[in-house]
């Protein structure tokens, strides 16, 4: 496996955030991670992205703990602005430069283009939406052994999350893994071909979508529905 969770538990204060998961990630396979807001999804991700330590279990990469060599390895984008507000969209590419061996910059100003982002632009001038293309730009930069992008589509316009998608599915290969989370169940379903469901910090099932297409009939939004249909909040 190359990313993995065993029974891993993340409390702040007496909140339980994610709650004993134990989940397999395998290369080659494009994962959703579904789950209205407060079902542990980022906090997941911010383990496996070796940001956050777990209260109690383990998460590996690559069968080794998950420590600050395996963050050479995972490119995560996070839903929180995480650039200074003088940098321009040029300076974003340099600070990653300096940071990750495995960044391009070549490959940064050929997305920002297909994104339609000028290098010039400063941070704190561009709309959500802007930002959320500039993000995943500069993530998609890397030459990571995986990805995880949370929450991608977010303020993104129709138009914008046809070519986000093309660039994400561009990224993924036989010996990478990508995760994304995101409330828009029918983008993940475009992208994903594995889906796993979290609802409140619990696992409920990963499960590959084309077999739970032929064997039981479901959508990934199908399914969603069944699962969070009577929760508070829940979303399709």
């Amino acid at each position: 496996m190359m990313l993995a969770s065993k029974e891993i538990t993340k409390m702040f204060g007496r909140k339980t955030a994610v709650d004993h998961v134990t989940l397999e990630m395998e290369p080659g396979h494009i994962y959703a991670m579904l789950g209205p807001n407060g079902s542990g999804k980022t906090t997941w991700m911010k383990m496996a992205a070796g940001l956050i330590k777990p209260t109690s279990g383990e998460m590996t990469f690559e069968g080794r703990p998950v420590d600050i060599e395996s963050r050479k390895q995972i490119a995560y984008m996070s839903t929180e602005p995480y650039f200074y507000t003088w940098m321009t969209a040029r300076d974003v590419g340099k600070y990653y430069g300096d940071f990750f061996a495995d960044y391009s910059a070549d490959r940064y100003r050929a997305l920002l283009e297909r994104m339609e982002l000028n290098e010039t632009l400063k941070t704190r001038e561009l709309s959500s939406g802007m930002m959320a293309k500039l993000k995943i730009a500069v993530t998609l930069a890397r030459d990571a052994r995986v990805y995880m992008l949370d929450e991608p589509f977010n303020g993104i316009d129709l138009l914008a999350r046809d070519v986000i998608r093309a660039c994400i599915l561009e990224s993924a290969a036989e010996n990478k893994l990508l995760l994304l989370s995101s409330h828009l169940v029918e983008e993940m379903e475009a992208i994903a071909d594995r889906a796993a469901y979290l609802k409140n910090g619990v696992l409920v099932e990963c499960t590959d979508l084309e077999e739970m297409r032929e064997q039981r009939g479901l959508s990934m939004a199908d399914r969603y529905r069944e699962i969070y249909s009577h929760s508070e909040g829940a979303n399709a």
